[in-house]
C-alpha cells in the first residue's frame, strides 16, 4: 500500500517573530501580494524584513506598508524601491472585515510572514491583532520562561 506524501512546508521568505510578543493575535488571513520581478528574486534570496510592517485599507484595496525587500544586486538600474507600499490581493468581503475591525475595534492588521506556496507564488499571512500592554507582555514572558523551565525539569527527571 502506497503511503501519502506529506506536503512540503512552504518556504518562508520573511517572518515577523516580534508580532506574537507585541500583539494579541486574532483571526489570520492569507493574501496574495503584487511584486515586481526583482522583488521576487530578492525574496527568494531571503534577505527581507517585515518586523515593522502593517496593512491598511486605501481606496477599497489593502496595501502592505513598511515591508523591507532589499534591492536585487544583479538587477542594476531596473531595481525596485525597497520600502514601497505593496498591493495585497484579498476578496472584497475580507477587505471589508479587516477595515471594519481596524475602524470599530481599534485593531491592527499585522503581517506575520511572507512565504512561497506550493505553486511558487508569494503569499502574506496577515493577522488581526490588538496591541498588548506592558503587563501583558510581562505575563507572556513569565509563562514562556515557566514552560521552558518545566520542560527542562521533566526532561531531567525522565
Amino acid at each position: 500500500m502506497a503511503q501519502k506524501k506529506d506536503k512540503p512546508a512552504p518556504k518562508v521568505a520573511a517572518a515577523n517573530r516580534r508580532a506574537r510578543f507585541n500583539y494579541e493575535i486574532g483571526q489570520t488571513f492569507e493574501a496574495g501580494i503584487v511584486l515586481a520581478g526583482t522583488e521576487v528574486k530578492s525574496l527568494r534570496a531571503g534577505q527581507s524584513n517585515i518586523a515593522d510592517s502593517y496593512a491598511s485599507e486605501k481606496g477599497g484595496e489593502m496595501w502592505l506598508y513598511n515591508a523591507y525587500i532589499p534591492e536585487y544586486l544583479q538587477a542594476n538600474r531596473f531595481n525596485h524601491e525597497t520600502r514601497r507600499p505593496r498591493k495585497l490581493l484579498l476578496h472584497k468581503r475580507e477587505i471589508g472585515r479587516l477595515a471594519n475591525a481596524v475602524q470599530r475595534e481599534g485593531m491592527t492588521v499585522v503581517a506575520l510572514r511572507i512565504y512561497f506556496n506550493d505553486q511558487g507564488r508569494a503569499k502574506v499571512e496577515l493577522a488581526l491583532a490588538k496591541g498588548k500592554k506592558l503587563h501583558d507582555k510581562r505575563d507572556s514572558e513569565k509563562k514562556r520562561d515557566w514552560d521552558r523551565e518545566k520542560g527542562r525539569l521533566l526532561r531531567d527527571k525522565g
